[in-house]
């Protein structure tokens, strides 16, 4: 195994590598997918690390095709090839492919691979649709994927060596859960530097070399206006009239593409609406929110204006966190900020920065209401309440709702 690339220093990401464990050793592909810079390279180091520990002379390839050490590794041949001349040839051979998307045609190597019993197989990719996509049509059955989503704040308070306090909880706001700001002083200008690099690095190698897109210009407006929008009702056509009016041109099926695009390479997420008495998915109107908040602000800005967005941002990327399937619920003509769904069990969850007028309590308090059914419902607040229930309903304060495990 090639060790020149493996830190000294891992930070454990437990919630995820426990996900795996029960895969370890059986012909499955381990993928995990998510944002470039989540720390989907560090999750394979964590895995490796137990094998070691398991079995203490374990066969292990590591490829990363961000190093040129790889870059012979082109097509699925060249990787087939480097697997069958580096394996164990008696043992079980242990093979972690970092940004496997790089490689053309991977699928077509891993469908031969993983029918060897003797090879267990992992990789990382910053791509959904290139992974689930490709990997859902040639190894149905054969395959789990696992979502990497940026630092939660219990991550972020334990890698910064932070106390779980208000002015912890701003930083995360503003930063972002991006694993490798631990490296630098949390300053904005120093941080926002290093976020926009990665923006960069993610629309030109995920998004415009990925899909050959030539309206670079289009593309990087269409990603600050969501980003001065998140959490705001659209659909393609509402985006494109509304770029029309600045005088930026782009049909609505290509403004559909370019944000499918995006949604891709992680760095946003699309959430669909549901009518929570019909229990049926609206074809129409989406909500974004940005997969890493420090990205987001690096782009646009860190507006006191913006609290109300950015608090709704957080809520959601927790709740993904978790593992919850999240919609937009609509009730009648009122709107529920998040329909969560996880093993069968709902809950539904009403996002305000503040609860000190009776008429911000009347409405966050007054859609929860509405919905009939005995799933619990939430208030998550910045701000202080008299009370931690109303008519039956929770209230969170944010940090009590960020520890959530």
């Amino acid at each position: 195994m090639n060790y020149k690339n493996i830190p000294e220093v891992i930070y454990k990401r437990d919630i995820y590598v426990n996900r795996v464990l029960p895969y370890i050793g059986k012909q499955l592909i381990k993928a995990f997918t998510g944002q470039r810079r989540v720390g989907k390279s560090y999750l394979l180091f964590q895995v490796m690390e137990y094998i070691k520990k398991k079995e203490i002379d374990a066969h292990i390839l590591y490829i990363n095709k961000e190093d040129l050490e790889f870059d012979g590794i082109k097509n699925y041949l060249d990787l087939d090839r480097y697997i069958q001349e580096h394996r164990s040839k008696v043992n079980m051979t242990y093979v972690f492919i970092d940004e496997i998307q790089d490689i053309e045609e991977f699928e077509r190597a891993l469908r031969s691979l993983v029918l060897d019993h003797k090879l267990d197989i992992y990789c990382t990719g910053s791509n959904a649709n290139l992974l689930s996509g490709e990997l859902s049509t040639v190894l149905s059955g054969r395959f789990i994927e696992i979502t990497v989503y940026s630092l939660s704040f219990q991550e972020f308070i334990q890698f910064h060596k932070l106390k779980k306090t208000e002015s912890s909880i701003d930083l995360y706001l503003k930063f972002g859960g991006l694993p490798y700001i631990i490296h630098l002083p949390l300053e904005e200008q120093i941080v926002f530097e290093y976020l926009k690099n990665i923006y960069t690095t993610i629309i030109y190698r995920d998004v415009v070399n990925r899909y050959a897109i030539r309206n670079v210009r289009f593309l990087e407006q269409l990603t600050r206006f969501l980003s001065s929008n998140i959490g705001s009702l659209f659909s393609a056509k509402s985006i494109s009239d509304f770029l029309k009016s600045q005088q930026v041109k782009m049909a609505p099926n290509q403004v559909q593409n370019y944000l499918k695009y995006l949604t891709n390479a992680f760095l946003i997420h699309e959430v669909a609406r549901y009518d929570i008495v019909g229990k049926r998915i609206f074809e129409i109107g989406e909500k974004y929110y940005f997969e890493n908040l420090g990205i987001r602000n690096a782009l646009w800005g860190y507006r006191l204006e913006d609290k109300s967005k950015i608090l709704e941002n957080v809520v959601y990327n927790h709740l993904r966190f978790l593992g919850y399937d999240v919609k937009v619920g609509v009730i009648a003509s009122e709107e529920v900020d998040f329909v969560c769904e996880k093993q069968g069990e709902k809950c539904y969850i009403q996002v305000a920065v503040t609860l000190d007028e009776q008429k911000t309590i009347d409405r966050e308090f007054g859609n929860l209401l509405k919905i009939k059914d005995n799933y619990p419902k939430y208030v998550i607040t910045r701000s202080g309440f008299n009370g931690n229930t109303y008519h039956g309903i929770s209230v969170l304060s944010l940090m009590e709702f960020l520890g959530w495990e």
